[in-house]
């Protein structure tokens, strides 16, 4: 890294080839294995829930090319936070990253986590249920496992992550291969009258969406148009033919009534091998939660050197350049949302943020068309793919609201906190400065202490207990 001497900086670097992979990593996770049962529930046929499936890629490249625009106008990193920040200033900014820290990621960290605790544990339990404390109990474990690797290295997890992005695509081939065979041969019985009119309800969609997008997330990780244009192809290819695989093998309802659907595809296609399903799955899981918690550190270090979080969560350890602050705020949310909902309960309510947000710095893009029109732009994207990409994103949360006013509209309660957050932490924040001055101190000292603490008590990190505050 050319960082100045003295400074400790995450770092960067990127080809086409790696850009694709990135891409591709982030995004094919856990979503291929817990979407396809919201889908189809929501969407209603079978034939519907493949062009939701369609529709979420389509929806995810336009979002990825606004994307691209202003990743590459805007030239500093943080992502979402940067972009509504330079659109719409700091307040707004501060509200997504408020929702962020305390919904938006750990709900997020603990949908793929309980993926990754049911996929571990349904094959032990088959053919029987998975009591639900047993998943919740595994979850942590593997929520704490994530979280102490990171905390000690990031090359370390760099490794392991290329590792885990090839067990996701060799998940996906060991379910599409033997489903496009199977469907050669002529199993197309649950593909007959696919497009089943009957059950389809307008207020199902958003819910559709809301796990049809999920699958797709990641797509905001980088901004080079031609790495997304293609990685989105190949994504959207692998998640539809895992689909038509998925329909060969299972009748709509036995998908409806399975808990792990590739476990139930695996014991139906593959006799004693279907094991190594629910494993690849499993490691595919856990390659997620790796790679979403260090996104969500660089986050966190860009807010505050913007002075929008404490100092002290810019700190990195010098010797590891791990996100350690980010770690230990994000790990009680975790694990508090863990133990209080269920998978679906809290993907709605995490999506219900999350896609209003984004649309919101999507409209950004649009908004300083107008108001910047001499910001320099390398790549312009034609102004209808953000326009049909926020407006989907904004009918898509508020209709949401009738159609699970509960867990939505806890995710709307939380972002209208972000609005009182913004006036204490921020706004009051420019208090008298010896009051600052002696807060801030004793906050600073007593995190100091505890980061130590934490690093003395680690393996290996007890020589190098140093920890460093920078503007």
């Amino acid at each position: 890294s050319n960082a100045p001497a003295g400074k400790v900086e995450l770092k960067k670097k990127v080809t086409l080839l790696r850009g694709i992979s990135i891409i591709i990593g982030t995004i094919i996770g856990a979503g291929i294995f817990i979407s396809p049962k919201g889908i189809l529930k929501h969407s209603g046929s079978v034939g519907m829930s493949l062009v939701v499936w369609i529709a979420c890629g389509v929806l995810s490249l336009f979002g990825a090319l606004s994307y691209a625009e202003l990743g590459t106008s805007i030239k500093k990193s943080g992502g979402h936070y940067t972009y509504i920040k330079e659109a719409f200033g700091p307040q707004m900014a501060f509200i997504r990253l408020w929702a962020d820290l305390i919904a938006i990621r750990p709900a997020g960290l603990a949908v793929i986590s309980l993926a990754f605790g049911q996929y571990i544990l349904e094959p032990l339990f088959m053919p029987c249920g998975v009591p639900e404390l047993a998943i919740k109990l595994t979850t942590s474990v593997g929520i704490t496992s994530v979280m102490y690797l990171n905390s000690m290295s990031t090359s370390w997890t760099n490794r392991i992550q290329i590792f885990l992005t090839f067990s996701k695509l060799l998940a996906i081939l060991i379910i599409i291969v033997p489903g496009l065979y199977m469907l050669f041969k002529g199993e197309t019985k649950n593909f007959d009258n696919a497009f089943e009119i009957s059950n389809v309800q307008l207020s199902g969609l958003p819910l559709a969406f809301y796990s049809g997008m999920y699958a797709y997330a990641g797509w905001w990780v980088l901004t080079v148009p031609l790495a997304i244009c293609i990685s989105m192809a190949i994504v959207t290819s692998c998640y539809v033919l895992t689909n038509v695989a998925y329909y060969t093998v299972m009748s709509a309802e036995e998908l409806l009534a399975s808990e792990a659907v590739a476990v139930t595809f695996a014991e139906k296609t593959m006799g004693n091998f279907s094991l190594a399903v629910p494993i690849f799955v499993a490691l595919s899981c856990f390659g997620s939660m790796n790679g979403g918690l260090f996104a969500f550190s660089r986050m966190f270090y860009v807010a505050s050197r913007e002075g929008h979080l404490p100092e002290v969560l810019s700190m990195i350890h010098v010797r590891r350049h791990t996100p350690l602050a980010a770690v230990l705020v994000l790990y009680p949310m975790t694990m508090f949302q863990l133990f209080v909902g269920d998978i679906y309960s809290l993907l709605n309510f995490m999506s219900f943020l999350r896609w209003l947000f984004i649309g919101v710095a999507t409209l950004g893009l649009i908004y300083m068309r107008y108001t910047r029109p001499d910001m320099p732009r390398p790549f312009k994207v034609p102004l209808i793919i953000p326009a049909v990409f926020s407006f989907t994103c904004f009918f898509m949360v508020f209709l949401s609201l009738y159609s699970d006013p509960l867990n939505t509209g806890i995710g709307f309660a939380i972002s209208l906190t972000g609005i009182p957050a913004y006036y204490i932490f921020i706004v009051f924040d420019r208090r008298p400065k010896w009051l600052q001055e002696g807060l801030g101190n004793t906050n600073e000292s007593v995190l100091q202490w505890t980061v130590e603490k934490c690093m003395h008590s680690l393996p290996m990190a007890s020589h190098h207990p140093i920890c460093c505050f920078f503007q």
